[in-house]
């Protein structure tokens, strides 16, 4: 299969998954899960069918595990990046000792100031490693790259998650545990 459709693909299924299900009438059941089946025929009734060799596909290829599927294999969500309300089920859990977060030049004065906050998603993300949060903060402009104490900030409390995908989620980071670093 070509990998613009795939793309394409996993970037609807982002928009309608974490952002917009009502646009195509499906509704998200605790977990994020959605019916697989439910799914496709909502693409299909929105003029933009997917198969299901299509959505394994994106599923199982993606580079970034946006969406799993439940050990059954009838039910589909995306694994964080929610910006609709949804309880995700994740239990907390101790994070390394460090983790990263990337963001764009312009943002820095601002996450100094006050940290990193969630915004209009349900959590801030963090990645395990350097190479990722670059990837992620050159979304935004040239990259600036935070190194955050988890260990600090779960010893204070703060609660972390990690989603299926390896991608670590806290409600927010203060400014107190933020270093900026070069690369």
């Amino acid at each position: 299969m070509m990998n613009s459709r795939l793309v394409t693909i996993s970037k609807y299924l982002s928009k309608h998954l974490r952002h917009q299900p009502d646009k195509i009438g499906i509704q998200l059941a605790a977990g994020g899960w959605v019916n697989i089946d439910q799914l496709l025929a909502a693409c299909a009734n929105n003029q933009f069918p997917i198969t299901r060799q299509e959505l394994d596909e994106v599923v199982t290829t993606s580079d970034k595990k946006r969406f799993s599927f439940d050990s059954t294999g009838t039910l589909i969500r995306a694994n964080q990046g929610h910006s609709v309300e949804v309880d995700l089920q994740l239990e907390p859990v101790a994070p390394p000792n460090v983790l990263y977060h990337g963001t764009g030049q312009k943002a820095v004065e601002s996450v100094m100031q006050i940290g990193l906050v969630k915004m209009s998603r349900h959590h801030v993300h963090l990645s395990q490693d350097i190479a990722t949060a670059k990837i992620v903060g050159a979304r935004h402009g040239k990259p600036v790259i935070f190194v955050v104490d988890t260990a600090a900030m779960h010893k204070a409390g703060h609660k972390f998650y990690c989603s299926e995908n390896g991608v670590w989620l806290v409600d927010t980071v203060p400014p107190e545990y933020l270093q900026k670093t070069e690369f």
